[in-house]
């Protein structure tokens, strides 16, 4: 086996900082950090599970690993990674990522929460972690990740994350929680764009955003200068039609109420989406503000290309990598995991010579071992 992706491993996490004793260490830090990488790819769920394929695979591991005690127990795996700061984890896999992967300009940056369901440890009154993560939707890529502080939001939790990012040049997207005119501006002053989701919780901006596209279409589209565009999309025997309609006249947008607080704000976005399936029809407005004086098409675009964190990331980890039914919640476990999971997504999801599901490239990583060295050479 090439060394390559070992090598690579050694390289970015080698800042790491191994939380044990010296006489404790009776296996090696790079040891236990491949082969729980390796488990998880190929479907370990749990640390007992992470022991178990180690062992399947020792004679494997042997041909690059050191092993000087062989497998480590899966006591050991835990005590690690319960140990091990998440930190000093997280800022090696950000490494590691701008390393091997070029976000180009202009790509989209879905940043999003997710509640890890099962994390939470009632015995210490301490409820699911939630971690923030940056996906890069044309890479498929995640990019980073923080977990939220216990008595925190996401609200402060984005701002660390963008912190260790290089977005310049991209278009972050975020929900009503990253709507905050704090992280517009640390955006802004990283060189990237925004498309934030603006809801009631901005009462006077929010008014002011909805009443000015009311009174565009009471004047029957004459009152401002704005742009259009529409997509509509058929199957299931479902019908959605969405209709963005951007204003970008910048002395209108900085006579609404807080606008000129938001720095870069460019453009205000409403898309209005029509589901009709059968009889039954809903409709719903959406708004966002930009700082991207861009037409309807672009940034209706870039609102569509958002949901690709749920799709492509939250709900695979969720169906292939069963991650809200993780027990898993000593200490800083649940976060380390998580951060394995997401080398593992970013690995599987590379790989393109197998015309599988997520599932179905972990199940053959776990029985071809050439396979498996195909995905981990993959980003390394």
């Amino acid at each position: 086996m090439t060394n390559d992706p070992v090598t690579t491993i050694e390289k970015h996490f080698a800042n790491l900082e191994d939380p044990r004793i010296d006489r404790t260490k009776l296996h090696k830090l790079l040891d236990v950090l491949v082969i729980a990488i390796c488990a998880v790819i190929c479907g370990a769920d749990n640390w007992e599970e992470v022991e178990l394929f180690g062992e399947a695979k020792e004679a494997w591991f042997k041909t690059f690993l050191e092993l000087p005690n062989g497998i480590p127990s899966h006591d050991t795996f835990w005590r690690v990674f319960a140990r091990l700061n998440p930190e000093q984890f997280q800022q090696s896999f950000v490494s590691w990522i701008s390393s091997v992967s070029e976000v180009t300009q202009g790509q989209v940056i879905a940043i999003d929460g997710k509640t890890l369901r099962r994390s939470h440890d009632k015995a210490l009154g301490r409820g699911a972690i939630d971690m923030v993560s940056a996906w890069a939707t044309a890479n498929h890529l995640v990019l980073g990740q923080v977990k939220v502080d216990d008595k925190s939001n996401e609200i402060t939790a984005i701002p660390e994350l963008l912190r260790v990012l290089e977005v310049s040049g991209c278009i972050l997207t975020m929900d009503a929680m990253g709507c905050q005119k704090d992280i517009a501006e640390a955006i802004v002053d990283q060189g990237a764009d925004y498309v934030l989701a603006l809801k009631e919780n901005h009462g006077r901006l929010y008014e002011d955003v909805v009443q000015l596209f009311d009174d565009l279409e009471a004047s029957d589209f004459k009152a401002y200068a704005y742009s259009q565009d529409q997509t509509v999309d058929k199957n299931h025997g479902r019908i959605e039609t969405r209709t963005a309609c951007v204003i970008a006249d910048h002395p209108i947008l900085m006579q609404l109420r807080s606008a000129p607080e938001w720095k870069g704000l460019q453009a205000v976005v409403r898309v209005h989406t029509r589901r009709q399936t059968g009889a039954e029809v809903t409709e719903k407005n959406r708004y966002f503000l930009s700082s991207l004086a861009s037409d309807a098409k672009h940034l209706l675009k870039v609102v569509r290309t958002h949901w690709s964190i749920e799709n492509e990331l939250h709900w695979v980890l969720d169906i292939a990598f069963r991650e809200d039914e993780s027990r898993i919640r000593k200490d800083h476990g649940p976060e380390n995991f998580a951060v394995l999971r997401h080398i593992a997504v970013n690995l599987v999801k590379q790989e393109k010579s197998e015309k599988a599901s997520v599932k179905g490239k972990r199940l053959k990583a776990g029985w071809d071992e050439d396979y498996l060295l195909k995905i981990l050479s993959g980003l390394f």
